[in-house]
């Protein structure tokens, strides 16, 4: 009886994908998986439907040293609407919105991000991920029921202003695991005492890997490529560098 044939590559590696939106994290990944022909895959950490960019996947063994990309730092640009809340923290809910006779200049908004740069508390949004009692903590919000997450210990290594014009702020975010971006932009809105949700949320890398890198997943030639992964000892050579 003929051996069995090892001939064939294995489909293993990371590859860098560009996360459109409306297109949830998992629903990327089914698409990844299928185009990969059915192998395991993960990715490195969510991203919102309605924020885009860099989603790092693994395929195959790299599976197992997915969690080295999770504990990397993030980048982010989010574009922040100071003129109203929303029960989301972004533009999937209905506005609430805040009158403000005074909008603040650029040197009050200044102020009030230098509360959230370094480590600090920061309460997830009610509707996050997190799970409370065995349960997503959006799955008990979208019931109407309370969701008490306590404020988290968290680090923005750099928070920048990248352009203001009432009320739009666009940022550029530097931040270690577990920052929420929709938090910070709630944050700011009670800060300031205006509103604060975002309009949009932009991953620009995840650790080395960044939107240079970066392949629509919709996109992909199917069976994928294998030239398109980037092998296991190059990625733990990229997150050691």
């Amino acid at each position: 009886m003929a051996g069995a044939d090892n001939s064939k590559p294995k489909t293993s590696g990371f590859i860098v994908l560009d996360k459109p939106e409306g297109l949830s994290s998992m629903t990327a990944i089914a698409i990844l998986r299928r185009k990969a022909g059915g192998v395991k895959t993960g990715h490195a950490g969510t991203l919102d439907p309605l924020a885009t960019g860099v989603l790092v996947a693994a395929v195959g063994r790299a599976t197992k040293s997915i969690s080295r990309v999770m504990d990397t730092t993030k980048r982010y640009r989010t574009r922040i609407d100071l003129g109203a809340f929303t029960e989301t923290d972004d533009r999937e809910a209905d506005r609430v919105e805040v009158a403000t006779d005074d909008p603040p200049d650029l040197d009050r908004i200044e102020g009030a991000l230098e509360g959230m740069r370094g480590t600090h508390l920061q309460p997830p949004p009610a509707y996050s991920a997190m799970k409370v009692g065995g349960r997503r903590a959006y799955q008990l919000a979208r019931q109407g029921r309370p969701v008490p997450v306590a404020p988290r210990q968290v680090t923005a290594h750099s928070v920048e202003v990248l352009e203001y014009r009432w009320p739009e702020l666009e940022l550029e975010l530097h931040v270690d695991k577990g920052f929420y971006v929709r938090s910070l932009a709630r944050m700011l809105g009670e800060a300031l005492g205006t509103g604060g949700h975002c309009l949009a949320i932009r991953r620009t890398a995840v650790g080395p890997f960044d939107l240079s890198m970066a392949h629509d997943p919709e996109a992909l030639e199917d069976p994928l490529p294998l030239g398109l992964l980037i092998g296991v000892d190059d990625a733990l050579v990229l997150l050691d560098g």
